[in-house]
């Protein structure tokens, strides 16, 4: 038996986000920025939200607004992603940890 109906087109009726985004559920990235002491510092932390315009993460430690990030998704991937972006927002959370906003570079 076959359908003879009309194929809709999917995106009919469906609602669209502004921006795209992505649930990383609790995936680990790789963080590399500079501190102030000048020692470049290499964490696996963990990507909670990632969108067009930038990500949040949760990390162990604070890193001051503004500086400058380097994010590496599935480092150990040939064919990793990496992205360039700078902190916005370091909120301490109740937890002790740190709740990371990133811009990313155009």
């Amino acid at each position: 038996m076959t359908d003879d109906s009309p194929k809709q087109n999917s995106q009919d009726g469906e609602e669209r986000r502004q921006s795209f985004r992505l649930d990383m559920e609790k995936e680990l990235v790789d963080l590399t920025w500079t501190h102030d002491s000048g020692q470049e510092v290499n964490k696996k932390i963990v990507c909670v939200d990632f969108s067009k315009g930038g990500l949040k993460l949760d990390c162990d430690q604070s890193i001051p607004i503004n500086t400058d990030v380097t994010v590496r998704f599935k480092a150990a991937a040939t064919n990793s992603q990496i992205l360039k972006g700078k902190v916005i927002r370091c909120i301490e959370q109740d937890n002790g940890w740190f709740e990371l906003a990133l811009r990313l570079n155009d």
